[in-house]
């Protein structure tokens, strides 16, 4: 058993079959499902896992309760990756109450067709506690982190945060690997259009004594925790984590990737702390979203397409704007054989966002990359290092 504290133990699983999370992020390390137990006078389960790992959960649990019964099941989010087995579990263990709040039950209902818990059934309010014994725990609503019926649980006795979603990573727990670059993308993601939310829900764990967080994904999180909320800030307040500027572009017959590529050279030479070049084609769209998010200054290059702008870079800046991109500085290269108007329609896509800085130096390239061109980027190079 992989014991958190002294009361409370880690029942998640591993999966390695998993190609793509919710059906669109790769996971080549594959995704952890967590659940806990906090073991005391009364017993309470931390929500449950995929449907596809029932059998190795309900073992674990039951190694875990040692021939006890659970008393509740505290459901914090009702994403199928983590409420499947809610029905599985009752089943096991029919006189363990249920745990959650009026979103929570309305979803249940939507998920389960014929789930009458009749009176094993606890609505909890934001702010609400439920005493298991030494541990009482502490249940913050957090809407939109990032379902509606979402809600963090707070230990008071072990000082442990349950965060559901937030703080959570891409990858297995049995593969070693950086936090942060798994964690950002994991966040920008899913997570990264409710800022203001998190901002709320952040605020609410401020005023709490945290020792450890526990996510429904990756690692527990126990040393250094400033380094983990101090990323949550800047991420969920649209601020700039990383010095640096990152170039993503699209190219047809290779003219605009040169272009990319110059700038790029430039900026190295001119001491350009960190260059992210970055072909939309080919790169995983969910990596480069998470690039754009972690520097503060943006070049997008394309080429005018069917009186549009090429698929990839619309599909790029969509993402970004869904997401609610803002507070950056952007610089635009456009390509166009007789009619350009990329640079056009990528300033337009970003009309409602707020904070764009749009460089003075912009780049035309009328179809071949010129003489002329080396000097606009030169400019823009040295605009972009001011």
């Amino acid at each position: 058993m992989n014991k958190i504290t002294e009361d409370i133990i880690y029942i998640g699983v591993n999966d390695h079959n998993i190609d793509l999370f919710e059906g669109q992020f790769a996971v080549p390390n594959g995704m952890a499902y967590n659940s806990y137990v906090i073991l005391d006078e009364k017993i309470a389960v931390m929500d449950t896992v995929d449907a596809n790992f029932t059998d190795e959960w309900l073992s674990q649990l039951k190694e875990a309760l040692n021939g006890r019964k659970p008393d509740y099941l505290i459901v914090q989010h009702m994403e199928p990756d983590h409420s499947a087995n809610i029905v599985k579990f009752l089943e096991a263990y029919p006189e363990t109450t249920v745990v959650g709040n009026t979103k929570t039950f309305s979803m249940m209902a939507n998920f389960f067709e014929n789930l009458d818990l009749g009176e094993h059934k606890l609505i909890v309010a934001n702010q609400d506690k439920l005493s298991l014994g030494k541990h009482e725990l502490l249940f913050l609503f957090a809407p939109l982190v990032h379902w509606p019926e979402v809600m963090f649980t707070y230990d008071s006795a072990d000082k442990v945060l349950f965060s559901a979603d937030a703080f959570g990573k891409f990858g297995a727990l049995d593969v070693q690997e950086e936090w942060a670059c798994e964690a950002r993308r994991y966040y920008f993601g899913i997570v990264g259009k409710f800022g203001t939310q998190v901002q709320a829900v952040l605020k609410k764990a401020a005023a709490l004594e945290i020792e450890a967080i526990c996510a429904l994904h990756g690692p527990v999180l126990k040393e250094n925790l400033s380094y983990y909320l101090d990323l949550y800030q800047t991420w969920s307040s649209y601020g700039v984590e990383s010095a640096g500027v990152m170039i993503a572009y699209t190219s047809v017959y290779g003219n605009t990737k040169k272009a990319a590529e110059t700038l790029a050279e430039t900026l190295t030479e001119k001491g350009c702390p960190k260059i992210v070049l970055c072909d939309l084609a080919r790169e995983d769209m969910a990596e480069a979203v998470e690039d754009a998010f972690r520097y503060g200054k943006l070049v997008l290059a394309t080429t005018t397409y069917n009186g549009d702008i090429f698929p990839f870079m619309r599909h790029f800046i969509e993402a970004l704007t869904e997401r609610n991109y803002q507070n950056r500085t952007i610089g635009l290269i456009e390509n166009g054989a007789w009619a350009p108007i990329a640079a056009k329609i990528m300033k337009g896509m970003f009309e409602k966002s707020k904070n764009m800085n749009f460089l003075e130096t912009s780049v035309k390239i009328n179809a071949g990359f010129k003489s002329e061109n080396i000097a606009q980027i030169e400019a823009m190079a040295k605009e972009l290092m001011q």
